[in-house]
């Protein structure tokens, strides 16, 4: 995330953010995200606080895991299409977003198991993509995060034009 995006966050939380800056939070024309679910897997909680703030933001409902394990078991219990996608952070205690993939894609309802997965992490090379697409993840973002390549990934995962 950058600075300006998580200034912007906390102004419009406390009520100080100009109204037609809010209007730049909306969703790209023809795309409607209401009702669609992200499971964000994110072990710090400002990122997670300010990111599922984002993420409401466009219309998304949100649920959090703040490590893998937490996200296998949230995966596991859940009704298959519960989740349309999941945010993961790949460096986090007890469980990283590698092994939380690989147990995920293990999972014997294919449902759960093909559920798509986007890897966010501050390893950015062109390596740490392609290991994330080899373990069976759907995307790579960057961290710090831009809204716009976020958007913009989830939308074509989703399945949305562009």
């Amino acid at each position: 995330m950058f600075m300006s995006d998580i200034r912007d966050t906390l102004m419009t939380a406390i009520g100080q953010l100009q109204a037609e800056a809010e209007d730049t939070m909306l969703p790209a024309a023809g795309s409607d995200f209401r009702g669609r679910c992200i499971l964000l897997v994110e072990d710090n909680e400002l990122n997670s606080e300010i990111t599922v703030e984002i993420l409401n933001e466009y219309g998304f409902l949100v649920d959090t895991a703040g490590n893998g394990a937490q996200a296998v078991e949230k995966i596991k219990n859940s009704q298959p299409g519960n989740y349309d996608l999941v945010l993961m952070d790949i460096q986090m205690p007890n469980m990283d977003g590698y092994r939380a993939t690989e147990m995920i894609r293990g999972l014997s309802d294919k449902d759960k198991a093909t559920i798509p997965i986007i890897a966010m992490t501050a390893n950015a090379f062109e390596e740490d993509k392609q290991k994330a697409l080899s373990i069976g993840m759907n995307g790579h973002i960057a961290k710090p995060m831009d809204m716009d390549t976020v958007m913009l990934t989830i939308s074509k995962i989703l399945g949305f034009k562009c």
